[in-house]
């Protein structure tokens, strides 16, 4: 008689790529006995496509994870090779920063500290099904007990977190040639689907691309331009002390593609699995393969292409902006037309790579599956795309695992409270065929979710949590403080139209004064900031760069930051009208067929949420809040 393994935890995460390790640090961190699976443990924290970290909006993201107490930002500040704040022109709202990390050594810092993490062990093994037992007299009609690994081990738990990124069913296409593995030619997960389909989990197809990677010595740097990282590093974590990421940096490169390399990728285009229709999934289309980008935008006759190390102990070099499914032939002819690239040597050719996950609208807000309790999912496998928004996703999904172990309320991050909120919230609501990638401009409260205030946005929830100390929360409440108080001070001190602050105005090209005005007031005209005011502010003290920044910015954006605050105002009332989970929409009358069936379909949590899903109209929503109000008065 043949026996298994059988152990009992209290929650399970399937899966250790970026979404995968903040869950499972949540909740280990959170005092929970966690198992982490993982098909190989070489793959924790792998960095497949681009080895960066944040980026536009992307920036924002791991601030965010940051201050709620994730590792995403710590672990970047110790494995960066190149940093820089984009978008430094515009305006603070879209300030994002952006670092390039030694791959090999971001999963090796990101393992060492799951390895050595209480209460969270590590386990290569392929799950194959999810082990439910039916509620009765429940909403629900499931809820979690365990999985069973392919060899037949079974995990008692009461929570199983899904973070299976691009690795259930994967297929890797590089032209006629299909291979059946994941990311980096790593084992595919392939008997988990079937279980999720049998659980009446809808699920998707979709697809991402990656760039070959090239032999730095077959490259002539001559023929690019150099790009440098920042001078002054600005580090991820809050809790990173600032001097320790000053360090000598690496450069990359920018070069472009031209008509030489256009016209090789349309004589091919029928051999590209994507044109030739092999490819069943859906790409994204923020993140195109070149393929696309040369069919799509025509007009075009050139892109950029950003030639990126891998890291400091290898000399394999990432092609950005030119993933491809081509064939290995027609690959090496199209890069070879690229300046600085006319005898490149290809370590690993580009491929894209089709994978099962699921529609996030089985979700809700919480990532809490609707119809099965207990089970949460993050990252790649909710249609998403992108290392940041993986980990934002799973650090959520991991702090509300948690959460429902204790029997307290989930928590769910509004769109005027942070970027994740914006993420998940689009995720679960509106209707989403590509995978989804976050961009500033999807976030309408982006003024006030800036990158540089996210501690201030997000440290007491974390504390709240329990993933936050004592000791960094009180730090941040002082921050809060000092910036308050120097506001207050700014906007009290007034100066007079004496000759010394005249010659001042007019060294720096500043209107003279007709009458007294206040520092604050000063700091407000465009071509003057707080530090060229320290000439005639003798009172000043010396403040933190991080609080002289802050101050700064809600003096110069005060009007504007206003503006925002009364429309958030107005969002949160509809957010507070929540709508019964077991709410009869068809007994809603006067709602159009289609608002019904959207409805239905998504079953938000608020009326705010229900006025976001697409075919649900403004009519809907009147016609909804007066039904509310009778059903709540007869309850």
């Amino acid at each position: 008689m043949m026996s298994y393994i059988k152990e009992k935890v209290d929650v399970c995460v399937v899966g250790a790529g970026h979404a995968g390790c903040e869950a499972a640090l949540a909740c280990a961190r959170l005092g929970f006995e966690t198992v982490i699976f993982t098909v190989s443990v070489d793959s924790i924290a792998l960095m497949p496509c681009n080895p960066n970290v944040g980026g536009t909006s992307k920036g924002h993201l791991v601030r965010e994870i940051d201050a709620l107490g994730g590792e995403m930002g710590k672990n970047i500040d110790k494995t960066f090779i190149q940093s820089k704040m984009l978008n430094r022109s515009k305006g603070p709202a879209v300030h994002s920063l952006r670092a390039q990390a030694d791959k090999a050594e971001y999963s090796r810092a990101m393992r060492k500290v799951l390895e050595n993490q209480e209460h969270l062990t590590i386990k290569q093994a392929e799950v194959c099904e999810l082990l439910t037992e039916e509620i009765l007299d429940s909403k629900v009609s499931k809820k979690i007990v365990g999985l069973k690994t392919f060899t037949g081990a079974v995990y008692e738990c009461e929570a199983v977190i899904l973070c299976t990124g691009t690795y259930l069913k994967a297929r890797c296409l590089c032209g006629e040639a299909i291979t059946y593995t994941g990311p980096n030619g790593l084992q595919a997960a392939n008997h988990l689907t079937d279980s999720l389909l049998d659980l009446g989990i809808e699920m998707r197809r979709f697809k991402t691309g990656t760039p070959a990677r090239m032999d730095r010595r077959s490259l002539d740097f001559s023929r690019m331009e150099e790009q440098f990282g920042d001078e002054k590093v600005i580090p991820f974590s809050f809790s990173t002390d600032p001097e320790e990421v000053q360090i000598d940096q690496v450069s990359c490169y920018l070069t472009y593609t031209n008509e030489k390399t256009h016209d090789i990728i349309r004589k091919n285009l029928d051999r590209s699995p994507i044109y030739a229709g092999i490819i069943e999934g859906t790409g994204p289309r923020y993140c195109p393969s070149i393929e696309d980008k040369v069919v799509k935008f025509a007009d075009k006759d050139r892109h950029q292409v950003f030639i990126e190390p891998e890291g400091l102990h290898t000399n394999e070099m990432y092609v950005s902006g030119m993933s491809s499914s081509l064939p290995e032939d027609v690959q090496l002819a199209m890069y070879r037309t690229v300046p600085g690239m006319e005898h490149c040597k290809m370590v690993r050719n580009a491929y894209a790579i089709e994978y099962d996950c699921i529609d996030p609208k089985q979700l809700y807000p919480t990532l809490e599956f609707k119809n099965i309790r207990g089970l949460f999912s993050g990252g790649q496998f909710n249609g998403s795309s992108g290392y940041e928004e993986a980990a934002a996703q799973g650090l959520i999904a991991g702090i509300n695992a948690s959460l429902f172990l204790r029997g307290r309320e989930q928590i769910v991050l509004d769109r005027s409270q942070a970027y994740i909120g914006v993420l998940i919230d689009d995720l679960v609501t509106k209707e989403n065929f590509e995978p989804y990638r976050m961009m500033t401009s999807r976030a309408e409260y982006r003024l006030l979710l800036r990158q540089d205030n996210a501690d201030l946005r997000l440290r007491k929830i974390g504390y709240e949590v329990g993933l936050v100390s004592e000791k960094l929360y009180q730090a941040v409440s002082d921050k809060k403080m000092r910036i308050d108080q120097e506001i207050t001070r700014l906007k009290s001190t007034v100066i007079g139209a004496s000759r010394e602050n005249q010659d001042f105005l007019s060294s720096h090209g500043s209107a003279p004064l007709k009458t007294g005005v206040s520092l604050a007031e000063l700091i407000c005209r465009p071509e003057l900031t707080y530090e060229m005011l320290s000439e005639i502010d003798p009172e000043r003290k010396s403040l933190p760069a991080d609080v002289v920044e802050q101050v700064e910015i809600e003096i110069k954006y005060e009007g504007y930051i206003e503006r925002q605050l009364k429309q958030v105002e107005h969002y949160k009332k509809m957010e507070k009208k929540k709508i019964p989970a077991d709410l009869d929409y068809d007994d809603v009358g006067s709602l159009r067929l289609e608002a019904r069936q959207k409805l239905i379909a998504h079953r938000p949590i608020s009326v705010g949420q229900a006025s976001r899903i697409s075919g649900v109209s403004p009519a809907d929503i009147s016609v909804l809040l007066v039904y509310l109000e009778n059903y709540n008065r007869k309850q």
